[in-house]
């Protein structure tokens, strides 16, 4: 007998999250959070979620980084659009994350406020040493993207 491959449901899933900049005595720091990944191994990632409602993405960058971090932020501009492809059990996932620069504006680092409890830590880490932190390649870039427009001259 002779088995056919599956063919998954494909869905679409959306996200927004953001690279919130401080800058402390000169020097330029990011917020980040640490969560579990499907093996169970502790990732620092860039704060990001789903879009809910009938929300703008800028706006669930917003929530999302105020939920994960306790940071509130406004964006200064879009930084770059991710899309991937992931499998899980019963279906195929294309996801689109959008990422935002953010300057801060209040609030003090925690993850007592995630509603999914997603989030297991939260701090202010250098940006200067947030590509060695950050467990993902599209997420150190970017961060390499912010760098390039912070720092750029003219």
């Amino acid at each position: 007998m002779h088995a056919h491959g599956s063919h998954l449901p494909v869905v679409g899933e959306t996200s927004a999250g953001g690279l919130v900049v401080d800058v402390v005595d000169t020097v330029p720091y990011a917020a980040i959070i640490a969560r579990r990944n499907r093996a169970g191994r502790i990732e620092w990632c860039l704060p990001k979620g789903h879009l809910e409602g009938e929300e703008t993405a800028e706006e669930a960058a917003l929530r999302e980084v105020a939920e994960e971090t306790g940071i509130h932020g406004r964006v200064i501009r879009h930084l770059a659009t991710i899309d991937y492809w992931f499998s899980g059990p019963d279906r195929r996932v294309h996801k689109v994350v959008h990422h935002f620069l953010m300057g801060y504006v209040s609030g003090e680092i925690t993850v007592e406020g995630d509603p999914d409890h997603e989030a297991e830590a939260a701090a202010w880490i250098p940006l200067a040493d947030l590509g060695r932190q950050l467990a993902y390649p599209n997420e150190r870039r970017i961060v390499g993207l912010a760098m390039d427009l912070l720092y750029r001259e003219g």
